[in-house]
């Protein structure tokens, strides 16, 4: 006798999201690492100058941002304020959603919008309980160098 299983939960409730709604709703039907519409696009940290993985710094907005993969991992390189920079896993230590570049000082995940202070990665908001992890990074020759 064989038996069969119907869809679960989540596979009936993304699916009637996707009938009713946006693609912003869709965001909380994927997992962690899947393409999100509208989310920032992670890119391949190409080898940075005396070893590690980097980004130039030109391409780090004042206030804001950029995320880069280094080996399999998401890592949030920011420059609070002009000249200052600091790069942080990007994982969100809710879930492990990759959190989104900062925006007016904040770094939020998309999951379920626990809220990072851009400067230093601690906890504004949860439902995280604990901040981003720092990364070390430096910047050599104009190239934010993250190991």
């Amino acid at each position: 006798m064989s038996t069969t299983t119907g869809p679960n939960r989540r596979t009936v409730l993304c699916g009637l999201a996707a009938a009713l709604a946006a693609p912003a709703a869709l965001a909380a039907c994927s997992s962690p690492g899947e393409f999100q519409p509208g989310a920032p696009t992670t890119t391949a940290a190409p080898p940075a100058p005396g070893g590690g993985s980097g980004v130039p710094l030109a391409q780090v907005p004042v206030g804001g941002g950029t995320i880069l993969t280094v080996g399999e991992r998401p890592i949030l390189v920011v420059q609070p304020t002009a000249g200052t920079v600091k790069a942080f896993d990007a994982s969100c230590p809710h879930q492990g959603t990759t959190v989104d570049p900062p925006q007016a000082g904040v770094i939020t995940c998309p999951n379920h919008f626990s809220q990072f202070d851009a400067a230093t990665g601690a906890v504004r908001k949860g439902p995280a309980d604990t901040g981003l992890v720092e990364v070390p990074a430096r910047v050599v020759d104009g190239v934010v160098q993250v190991t």
